[in-house]
């Protein structure tokens, strides 16, 4: 999936959340609805949100140079942990906070018109954005089911924005209930208690972020499915006598550093390793794309030696 495809998810986030937010916060104001208002915070946070994420999206496409040889493909996995804590603390925060001080405090919804008509047009706004990163997200999802494409997913700039949209359409329904009941039962402890189950959804899908983006973050390698056919792929080579499991390591969603250890014949020369080791990184290439630097060690060769177990190194091209 283009980076570019992405990016149509996000705007379409952004100006959803936006006009969501406005329209929330002028029915709280009318309103008193604390429900109202923890969506419109949670709209506001979203708006940010999708800003961070662009932002992010934008500088990990920045080339390589001195000081990032490996280029800075993290910054999207930074950006999304950075998105992922204001979800916990602002979004889930202020929606609890703002339920237990309704609870605290209740106050009736005399008129409830304005609630329904903005949580209407929201569900609106919100399921056409939440379309648009569906659809992006299906197209990384072949024959798998939607958990295990989620689990597997390494690109935030889809997941991220999938996750928030599907949470602020169960937190409208959530708030439509809340104002229901309560204005129908004259009961206002239905939306202080709406909001509390909406600052929990929130927290909910921001620890699933935070656990999603710190292994990013912190090096997480490809499954083991990958690894299997990087292997094999290895051991069809000519003159491979053994390989041991690759090493792995995702700097972004479209950018895995490959490192392999692979052990030749020594009746080859080093001009044929080399010769097969250009080979194996084509063959690489040709099936997983996405691995953009390959280092391949090369031990065995005949007539050279680096130190006592007669290694050498092949230069990988890059």
């Amino acid at each position: 999936m283009s980076t570019g495809s992405s990016k149509i998810a996000i705007y379409g986030a952004i100006g959803a959340n936006v006009a969501i937010a406005i329209s929330k916060f002028v029915a709280a104001f009318f309103t008193g609805s604390s429900a109202m208002l923890s969506e419109g915070i949670h709209s506001l946070v979203d708006s940010g949100n999708g800003l961070l994420i662009l932002y992010g999206v934008k500088q990990s496409e920045k080339p390589a140079d001195a000081r990032h040889p490996f280029g800075r493909s993290k910054e999207l996995y930074f950006w999304s942990l950075i998105v992922a804590v204001l979800v916990f603390s602002v979004g889930g925060g202020m929606s609890f906070y703002e339920g237990i001080e309704h609870l605290k405090h209740p106050a009736p919804i005399t008129d409830p018109t304005w609630n329904y008509w903005v949580l209407g047009l929201s569900m609106l706004f919100e399921g056409i954005s939440c379309f648009l990163a569906f659809r992006e997200f299906n197209k990384t999802r072949v024959d798998a089911g939607f958990w295990a494409t989620l689990g597997r997913s390494k690109d935030p700039s889809v997941f991220a924005i999938l996750m928030e949209d599907l949470a602020a359409l169960v937190g409208l329904t959530i708030a439509l209930a809340g104002v229901y009941f309560g204005h129908a039962l004259n009961n206002p402890y239905f939306d202080g208690g709406a909001s509390i189950c909406i600052g929990i959804l929130l927290v909910s899908v921001a620890i699933f972020l935070i656990y999603k983006t710190k292994g990013l973050l912190v090096g997480e390698g490809v499954d083991d499915e990958t690894l299997d056919s990087l292997e094999a792929i290895a051991r069809q080579q000519r003159g491979v006598e053994q390989v041991r499991r690759p090493l792995t390591m995702y700097m972004g969603p479209h950018d895995v550093v490959l490192a392999l250890d692979v052990e030749f014949h020594d009746h080859l020369s080093a001009v044929e390793v080399e010769q097969e080791v250009d080979a194996l990184q084509d063959a690489i290439r040709a099936k997983h794309p996405e691995f953009k630097r390959i280092f391949i060690e090369a031990k065995g060769l005949a007539g050279k030696e680096r130190g006592p177990l007669g290694n050498a190194s092949v230069s990988p091209q890059i």
